[in-house]
């Protein structure tokens, strides 16, 4: 069978029912949350509409407390196991293209989920269908798994493997080609800053709302008289090539800077806005809560995303160095600032004994750090067959060799007992998860298309 033949064949479904689960906006909604839809009507709209194109085709279907869903087709009592995720990260602002719509453009379909992950949870619904289609003879379930909560914790595949089985081998088409065996611990360290005065300059600095995302807009609100600041504030952002603006109203000043956003997985592909606040701030404000506050995180953070000054950076062979993502920064003149990070770790990575070197290098400053969560490294070793099987798929149906990747991403590969990310950004390609005009390449979604059908019935075939 050529795969890729078929694929191309179906393109244009492809593309137009992509579009369709793009144009539901499924972003955790925490306002709008309830028993009968836990992570907003959208996220479920979103898992209601892929789990309908699973029964229209004549598959098995099930939903699982509107957190999570599957689409199984095939026998035996094995069971392959593919997982996407149908929710997406808010889209932010300065789209050159609706971030909802599906726009086409260059053989490009742009739209917030097309690369991250609805783009390549499609392409394996596609592949899927085609195997069915073509009549394969399988030997083992196949079963698309469908979470909505894998921007935000996981705790969509958490309810679902709670109540449903764990798949024999399984892989999530939710980050790189060739094959990612080594995925780094992920944990969200909050760092806390006190020692306050009566009267604070700083009445208010806000920026992020993800730790997954590199905050690309902050705002800071100073209660301070300061002749010179506009034109150091312009003369700042000037120095730094930022967009930002200053207001102010008597002795009230309002500040705000643009940066990048950006997968925390990677900090230096964005431009962190409230790193380059808390950097301008740190030589304005006085009073010693507002001043800790903004030191602690220019010192710690602008142009370091490795850990170092925190006593946290650590590299090894298999999956690379420390990453830290300042994702969410809050100060409130009563209570205090907080920084909400997301540390990805390698799979050697001694967490605790790291965790209790930074607490020791912060005791001096009076900033407590806390542990809010913590998902262990996944490793997966060359020489298992998944490998093996895998690698042979990937190199029939592209001719390169199938390296294996490490990757600073969390995927659903974690939770499950055999599993790895397999695709589908190719080699080359850039990465724009989590980036303002994100987009998937047609013809690479395509030939997506035909490497997951090849992998159905290579892992799950009766010829395998």
């Amino acid at each position: 069978m050529n795969w890729l033949d078929e694929a191309k064949k179906k393109q244009p479904e492809l593309l137009k029912e992509l579009q369709q689960l793009i144009q539901i906006p499924s972003v955790l909604d925490e306002e709008h949350t309830s028993s009968s839809q836990p992570f907003g009507p959208e996220p479920l709209k979103a898992l209601e509409w892929i789990l309908k194109k699973g029964q229209d085709a004549g598959m098995i279907v099930k939903n699982v407390d509107n957190m999570a869903g599957h689409i199984e087709m095939g026998e035996g009592d094995e069971l392959l196991g593919i997982l996407g995720h149908v929710d997406v990260v808010p889209a932010g602002k300065g789209w050159t293209y609706p971030p909802f719509e599906g726009h086409i453009e260059n053989n490009r379909l742009y739209g917030r989920g097309t690369i991250d992950d609805k783009g390549p949870t499609m392409a394996a619904w596609m592949a899927m269908k085609m195997v069915k289609e073509a009549g394969i003879p399988l030997n083992k379930r196949v079963r698309l798994i469908i979470g909505t909560d894998e921007e935000s914790g996981f705790r969509c595949v958490k309810r679902y493997f709670e109540k449903e089985e764990m798949p024999h081998i399984a892989f999530a088409p939710d980050a790189d080609f060739p094959i990612i065996n080594a995925e780094k611990g992920i944990a969200t360290l909050r760092f806390t800053t006190t020692k306050l005065e009566q009267e604070e300059q700083l009445q208010s600095f806000q920026s992020g709302t993800r730790t997954n995302m590199v905050p690309d807009l902050a705002t800071a609100v100073i209660h301070i008289n300061h002749a010179s600041i506009e034109k150091e504030f312009e003369q700042f952002t000037k120095q730094h090539k930022l967009q930002g603006s200053i207001k102010i109203n008597e002795n009230e000043i309002f500040l705000t800077i643009k940066g990048k956003s950006a997968h925390a997985m990677e900090p230096n592909d964005g431009v962190n806005a409230g790193i380059y606040l808390a950097e301008f701030l740190k030589d304005i404000v006085t009073t010693s809560g507002s001043k800790a506050y903004v030191e602690f995180v220019s010192s710690s953070f602008f142009n370091d995303s490795r850990g170092q000054v925190l006593a946290l950076n650590y590299h090894d062979e298999i999956s690379g160095e420390t990453t830290l993502n300042a994702g969410i920064l809050t100060f409130d003149p009563k209570i205090g600032g907080t920084i909400d990070v997301s540390i990805r770790y390698s799979v050697s990575y001694n967490f605790d004994k790291y965790l209790t070197k930074c607490q020791t290098a912060l005791r001096k400053n009076i900033i407590s750090v806390d542990v809010i969560s913590n998902s262990s490294p996944h490793y997966i070793e060359e020489s298992d067959e998944l490998i093996q099987s895998l690698s042979r798929v990937y190199e029939r149906q592209t001719g390169e060799k199938a390296t294996l990747l490490s990757i600073g991403g969390g995927t659903y590969a974690r939770v499950l007992k055999k599993g790895v990310a397999f695709g589908m950004l190719f080699p080359g390609e850039k990465d724009v998860a989590h980036q303002v005009d994100e987009f998937v390449d047609i013809q690479n979604l395509t030939k997506a298309v035909a490497i997951y059908a090849d992998a159905i019935c290579e892992l799950a075939s009766k010829k395998s």
